[in-house]
């Protein structure tokens, strides 16, 4: 499930953490990334598990109409296609879905009013037309339309993000990562797939020779750079001496040293991608002039251990690093 981007993410939050906001020992560290990764597998399936309560709301809301005092036509004899969506029923017949959902002691009971939000601007929207509009059902149909619904519907909500923050400090920022999972696996049971919950890291969903285990990239990565820290942060205030402050930003400062870290480490992954990976996540957790800032450092420094000898690559991870971003300036 956990690609190396979400992985490199998660490094840096945990070495942040650890390193800026208390103090952490590498052990502790180690057990806040395994749970961090796990939360996320977790989220997705607390988000798939919408889908039953959003048809209960809708079959609810019909109910209430046919018992009003003088109901409309309509109101009598309501389209009950989404109401008897075949998804809803998979998923509250898999016993396996069933037993994970429950031992993770998820829930949206609670949330009646959002649901009913999320239901009320469902039913104004084009695809939900179409939906109800198309003549029979069939399951591919509803996993579609869920598809649109954990598209559209999800991401930018303040109700949802409300939620997640009030039942998990490790759900901050997953949630899109996890609804692209959810519609991936609306995808197969739309083939005609039996639901299963995903492997977590997506090392973990290859076969074959050359296999690297994600796990323990992850956790090679954040032993590495926390062990190394305080050396990479003294090579970081060698050269930045005569910079101005505010572009030492902490978060920057972190995303350096994990890309020396892995540079170091990780001798089969090449310069360029070490680079390019840190240079976009900064884009989002840095300011505007961070991703300018770490290409150029890691850059700079990453020439200058491999002059020394610490950087040496080795198959796929070969790179001529004299070549790499030689036009970027700090």
């Amino acid at each position: 499930m956990l690609n190396r981007r979400i992985l490199r993410i998660k490094v840096f939050k945990t070495l942040y953490a650890s390193k800026f906001r208390e103090d952490t020992t590498l052990a502790e560290a180690e057990s806040k990334l395994e749970a961090s990764c796990e939360a996320a597998r977790d989220l997705y399936v607390f988000m798939l598990g919408i889908v039953s309560p959003l048809t209960a709301v809708a079959r609810e809301k019909i109910e209430i109409a046919r018992q009003k005092f003088n109901p409309t036509e309509e109101e009598r004899n309501p389209n009950m296609k989404f109401a008897d969506n075949s998804l809803a029923k998979e998923l509250d017949a898999d016993p396996d879905f069933r037993k994970i959902f429950s031992k993770r002691k998820f829930s949206w009971e609670q949330y009646d009013i959002p649901l009913k939000k999320i239901m009320a601007s469902v039913v104004t929207k084009d695809y939900y037309r179409r939906y109800m509009e198309k003549p029979g059902s069939s399951l591919k149909d509803d996993c579609r339309l869920f598809i649109h619904i954990f598209e559209e519907e999800f991401t930018d909500n303040p109700d949802i993000e409300k939620i997640l923050e009030d039942m998990s400090i490790y759900w901050n920022d997953d949630l899109a990562y996890s609804l692209t999972y959810v519609c991936r696996t609306l995808e197969n049971m739309a083939k005609g797939r039996r639901w299963e919950l995903p492997p977590l890291y997506q090392s973990d969903m290859m076969t074959g020779e050359g296999v690297e285990s994600d796990k323990a990239f992850a956790r090679k990565l954040l032993g590495a750079a926390y062990t190394s820290y305080d050396r990479f942060s003294d090579m970081i205030a060698e050269v930045s001496a005569n910079w101005d402050n505010d572009r030492l930003v902490s978060t920057d400062v972190c995303m350096v040293i994990l890309g020396l870290a892995e540079a170091v480490t990780f001798p089969t992954i090449p310069v360029k991608v070490t680079i390019n990976e840190y240079v976009e996540i900064s884009k989002f957790y840095g300011t505007p002039k961070s991703g300018i800032f770490v290409n150029g450092l890691l850059d700079r420094l990453i020439h200058s251990l491999a002059e020394n000898g610490e950087i040496v690559k080795t198959g796929r991870g070969i790179d001529d690093i004299r070549k790499t971003n030689k036009n970027q300036k700090i």
